[in-house]
């Protein structure tokens, strides 16, 4: 049995107002999915845990069968992973984005939490100069990423620190988490460092002349210490291959003790290389006897608030990801596709929910069901069956 679960990150919404009270997901042409779901079963699926945040790390563990609550540290050790860092047992990894703010009147407005979608090319430039204003006590190490997304590792006390990811505070005053940085005065040191070298550097001055949003501050959080987490075949006895643009999920991957595929093009946004996932993809499952494909461009949509841009990111993972996969394996033997959201990352409040997921089942052994359900988030709501856990989860995937 081959088993592909196909994620659209962030594809959950409420209802709009412009779209006749209807959701993205109800609003978009999804041909592929709905020949899935009419075909197939829906369920319901918690993938934050209670008392967690909604962040995409917590959820796409759920998905791959995990439990969080019993060993998540922090999203930026498993971003580390991804980039081949090795944490020492006091080491601290942070994320680092580059972002866009607005200094006025004593405060700080977070304008964009990813510098106007800056590219991995200009980002690198800039990295590489930020690594010249890190603090000389040799307690801080940075490392490029992709696009917005970096890393830094730092050997201190952070205890007390408490940090807030900058896409759930869009053109919001975020002057009180900024002042939370002075806790730790070398890494305040550095942040205010960073703003007076961001601010001239060749990269931002032609991106000011291209009428594009410059980097003008890194944003440190998610901070946490290397996790102790079972691999998928040490909890589940299963080998997996997992493709995705985006470190976390490529740590979480690591991990996991999966092969995580790189796919030459793959972004994390609407430009990604769709094409060459379901490509790895398909050659994936003659390998392993899990896939799991990741899209990251609806929630990132979802956190600019552009409902164009998640409505055409929604039809995209139709058309170019669950079409494309649904038909080469349509004749392929017995195989299970899983349609699913890690969470809702809503229009309107440009941030995610705890909200429950609608979970798509397709498994070839079983006749077709026929029915005239779609896959949205009513038809979730209303789905009988509902796991509480990852772990729930994962064992009626494999069932």
């Amino acid at each position: 049995m081959k088993t592909i679960i196909l994620v659209g990150d962030g594809m959950g919404d409420f209802p709009l107002a412009e779209l006749g009270d209807k959701t993205v997901l109800e609003a978009a042409h999804t041909p592929a999915m709905d020949r899935l779901a009419r075909r197939g079963r829906i369920v319901r699926l918690q993938t934050v845990p209670e008392g967690m945040l909604p962040g995409s790390d917590v959820a796409n563990l759920s998905l791959l069968g995990y439990r969080a609550e019993e060993f998540y540290t922090g999203r930026s050790p498993l971003e580390a992973a991804s980039l081949g860092v090795e944490l020492a047992k006091n080491d601290i990894a942070f994320r680092l984005n580059l972002v866009n703010t607005q200094h006025e009147n004593g405060g700080m407005t977070m304008i964009d939490y990813s510098a106007g979608h800056i590219s991995t090319a200009e980002a690198h430039e800039l990295i590489a100069a930020l690594q010249t204003i890190l603090p000389t006590s040799g307690n801080a190490d940075l490392y490029p990423g992709i696009d917005y997304r970096h890393l830094l590792v730092y050997r201190g006390d952070v205890a007390s620190l408490e940090t807030v990811p900058p896409h759930d505070y869009p053109n919001k005053d975020v002057s009180h988490h900024w002042q939370a940085y002075q806790q730790v005065p070398e890494l305040a040191g550095f942040m205010v460092e960073a703003q007076a070298l961001l601010a001239d550097h060749p990269v931002n001055q032609q991106r000011r002349k291209d009428g594009k949003l410059p980097a003008t501050d890194v944003w440190l959080w998610g901070q946490g210490k290397a996790p102790a987490m079972a691999t998928m075949l040490e909890q589940y006895g299963i080998s997996g291959a997992l493709i995705s643009a985006v470190d976390l999920l490529k740590g979480i991957g690591v991990y996991a003790g999966m092969e995580v595929l790189e796919v030459e093009g793959a972004t994390g946004y609407l430009d990604t290389n769709y094409q060459g996932k379901v490509a790895a993809a398909l050659a994936a499952l003659e390998q392993h006897d899990l896939v799991f494909v990741h899209v990251e461009a609806p929630d990132e949509t979802g956190h600019q608030g552009l409902v164009d841009k998640k409505m055409q990111a929604v039809e995209d993972f139709d058309a170019k990801i669950v079409g494309p996969i649904a038909a080469a394996l349509e004749n392929g033997g017995d195989h299970k596709i899983i349609v699913c959201m890690d969470h809702f990352t809503p229009l309107s409040m440009r941030t995610h929910t705890t909200d429950e997921v609608p979970v798509l089942f397709y498994d070839s052994r079983i006749p077709d069901l026929e029915t005239e359900q779609r896959y949205t988030e009513a038809t979730g709501r209303a789905a009988k069956i509902v796991f509480g856990n990852g772990r729930e989860f994962m064992t009626e995937v494999l069932r």
